[in-house]
């Protein structure tokens, strides 16, 4: 079942009666209870992308289908039944608790006087709980810190309980505890309510493991679609964060610095102490290659180059900067 689709959607500007075009005949689609990371580099359209889907800007040409009608011609409030959305716009509301912004999700289910009745109290308490809130609860919002501002929006869109939720970088600006606390709560959420969510984020390495699948935007090549380790394994994510500047490791899903290696070592030892000697290797100008001198042999936390051992990488470092030359 596909509850958002887009059909040959072309997205972009209208200004002054000149079409600018960021993205052209994207046929893409989501289910329910996925969550789907889109990312991409900057200006390859992933914002114009979730507004035009979430109708607050007009396709150029094509189609953003919700429930099988486009989302063009539903009414504002049909819309706000069926998708709920989280900007990345600071809330400032004087006077306004935590309680209040949550419960003004409920406005497009509320009567005309917006009365809140005991079985939306009910969910408004389970939203701010799901957030870990509880203590803030009649906090005002002003007083919160962006990561607690975060929590209480996507709350509120829970609280909306629509079927499908947008958020343009939720963990923008957050630290990296709120980061990963934010990502594993969309993903729950997404799992167990069935409800579709569909993020923009930069925090690639987190996406490569929270999301259900990836939207990866290419700046020249449209919008490549699959589950984060396919679009490893065939190629596709380093195509488009390709840069002289960094490289992308596809064995462990992060990016490294691209540092000019003009010197050679080879290293052996446990895993784990290799590849973080290696780093730091890296970072002074050392590409490990088989075979050569110096050789460093780490055993027991120790570093052995030759007869000289050393009990921390740092030392292993200064004494490769400061080799001592016997005659």
């Amino acid at each position: 079942m596909t509850i958002l689709k887009t059909s040959f959607l072309t997205i972009g500007y209208h200004h002054r009666n000149k079409n600018t075009v960021i993205q052209t005949n994207l046929n893409l689609l989501a289910k329910p209870g996925e969550m789907v990371c889109l990312i991409g580099p900057n200006g390859s359209g992933k914002s114009t992308l979730l507004r035009t889907l979430s109708g607050l800007q007009r396709p150029l040409a094509g189609k953003a289908i919700v429930n099988d009608v486009d989302i063009q011609e539903i009414s504002s409030k049909e819309r706000a039944l069926l998708m709920s959305l989280v900007l990345t716009e600071r809330i400032d509301i004087e006077n306004a608790t935590v309680r209040s912004i949550v419960a003004m999700g409920r406005h497009p289910h509320t009567n005309w006087w917006g009365r809140i009745n005991e079985d939306t109290e009910k969910l408004v308490q389970k939203a701010i709980a799901m957030v870990h809130l509880e203590s803030k609860t009649n906090q005002l919002i002003t007083e919160l810190s962006d990561g607690e501002r975060q929590r209480v929006m996507i709350a509120k869109a829970f609280v909306q309980d629509t079927p499908i939720i947008i958020l343009d970088e939720p963990t923008a600006h957050l630290d990296l505890p709120n980061r990963v606390e934010i990502m594993l709560l969309l993903h729950r959420m997404a799992h167990e309510t069935g409800k579709t969510i569909i993020i923009s984020t930069h925090e690639l390495d987190m996406a490569l493991q929270a999301a259900d699948r990836v939207w990866l935007m290419t700046a020249d090549r449209g919008v490549e679609v699959g589950v984060p380790e396919d679009l490893v394994l065939n190629g596709k994510f380093n195509e488009a964060f390709k840069s002289n500047n960094y490289v992308f490791n596809p064995t462990n899903g992060n990016f490294s610095m691209n540092y000019k290696l003009d010197k050679q070592v080879s290293v052996q030892g446990d895993k784990m102490s290799m590849y973080w000697t290696l780093r730091a290797l890296a970072r002074v100008g050392y590409a490990a290659v088989e075979k050569t001198n110096p050789a460093i042999v780490i055993e027991n936390n120790c570093w052995k180059v030759g007869e000289n051992e050393y009990n921390s990488i740092e030392k292993l470092l200064s004494a490769l900067s400061h080799p001592i030359h016997h005659a």
